[in-house]
């Protein structure tokens, strides 16, 4: 039964696509011998781009140093592979030069980036850690969304993947993440890590290797089938490593020198950006549809601040008449909202979510009358038929297209009222 379960579950997500990141190139040169193509678009992700995001502008401030040290602090080899030994790790990280290239990487070119993320990391660390720990797996799997979306909730990438764990639309269904013209959940934090630890552990079922499973994560299981069956049947990444796509073949380096990076910053003298902690906030079931104006209206908050907690809502509009739906606010904005009640939803409504329900099918061409049908009868002609109903001979050619006054019993004519 272990068996048969674990080939649908292979069949299930064998056909969910590649992703790849997409914003602002980087600026700063790239670490010798890295091939562009062969990193993680997230790694190219500019500082300042990202610096724009809500939380970083409210939360975060320069490290409390001042600045970033400019020494930068390399190791030896056998230093790096001794470090990344000791990290409480349940998952493969070896040493190697391409790992290096990427440890390079980020503490060189990408220091006050690595500072960013390591602020950054003290909003979503807790989320990301509940939900790994809910499906038994392990915690270092939360920095994948490091090299997956520099812990951008918005990002996009150039095949359509979305929010921190970048998943696509149709493996996002997949996983219970609703997406529509007006709800995107895979860029809903919470949601979004949640369906991120079931697909891993669903990957973990075919692969039993977490290192493939990273890979596949990327690539799509699909790829990762190929690499291993062009290796000869090797399950080691780095004997299938020549056979994979592109950014995959970075992708897990990169991995590796993410933890590494996360783990041993101060050692290469990078101070984390200051992070305040969140305003405390809370959620609200809402079941008539809202638009974010009239929270923003009543209940005092910022409009910026409304998409930054509830990033999931494309256009402004919460449609809790059509599916479920959460919205969180802060908590002072939430016992406003109880408190208004009704008002909440009625302010505006008519202006900011009116959609017609019901609309008058004009039918006649003519005028602003509709039509009813006659069958004609034996001996009727035209001008008896318009003479009946109070019309002219034109307008019923006109109403239905005729060239001439030829009709024939058992037809149908359209009458114009």
């Amino acid at each position: 039964m272990k068996k048969i379960l674990t080939f649908v579950i292979s069949i299930f997500i064998s056909a969910i696509g590649t992703k790849a990141q997409e914003s602002t190139p980087a600026t700063g040169p790239l670490a010798e011998g890295i091939d562009p193509m062969e990193m993680p678009e997230a790694m190219l992700f500019h500082v300042d781009t990202l610096l724009m995001d809500w939380h970083a502008k409210h939360l975060l401030s320069p490290a409390s140093s001042g600045l970033i040290m400019d020494t930068v602090e390399v190791a030896s080899d056998s230093v790096y592979a001794d470090r990344l030994a000791r990290i409480p790790s349940v998952m493969d990280m070896p040493y190697n030069d391409v790992v290096r290239k990427y440890i390079d990487q980020y503490t060189g070119p990408m220091r006050s980036k690595v500072s960013y993320l390591l602020g950054a990391m003290n909003f979503y660390t807790p989320i990301f850690e509940e939900a790994l720990a809910m499906y038994d797996l392990p915690n270092e799997l939360k920095y994948l969304p490091v090299i997956e979306s520099s812990l951008n909730p918005k990002a996009v990438s150039r095949a359509g993947a979305a929010g921190l764990w970048q998943f696509m639309v149709k493996t996002g269904k997949l996983y219970n993440l609703k997406y529509n013209s007006l709800v995107d959940e895979r860029m809903d934090p919470v949601k979004s890590s949640f369906a991120a630890a079931r697909y891993l552990k669903d990957l973990y079922g075919i692969y039993h290797d977490w290192i493939l499973v990273i890979a596949a994560y990327n690539c799509g299981p699909g790829n990762v089938n190929k690499a291993i069956h062009r290796a000869n049947g090797s399950g080691d990444y780095w004997e299938i490593y020549p056979y994979l796509p592109r950014e995959t073949r970075g992708y897990v380096p990169a991995f590796i020198a993410a933890n590494y990076i996360m783990n041993y910053y101060c050692m290469h003298n990078i101070a984390p950006m200051n992070a305040q902690l969140p305003h405390g906030t809370d959620t609200l079931h809402v079941s008539r549809n809202l638009h974010f104006q009239q929270v923003v209206d009543l209940c005092h908050v910022d409009m910026e601040a409304m998409r930054a907690l509830n990033p999931q809502y494309r256009k402004d509009v919460v449609p809790g008449e059509s599916m479920h739906c959460i919205l969180r606010l802060p908590f002072d904005a939430v016992a406003m909202f109880i408190e208004n009640g009704d008002s909440v939803y009625n302010h505006k409504a008519k202006e900011l979510l009116s959609r017609r329900k019901y609309v008058d099918l004009k039918t006649s061409r003519k005028g602003g009358g509709g039509f009813f049908y006659h069958t004609i009868k034996n001996g009727e002609t035209l001008g008896s038929i318009a003479r009946k109903y109070g019309t002219t001979v034109k307008a019923l050619r006109e109403e239905n297209d005729m060239r001439n006054n030829n009709i024939r019993a058992g037809k149908r004519l359209r009458i114009p009222q």
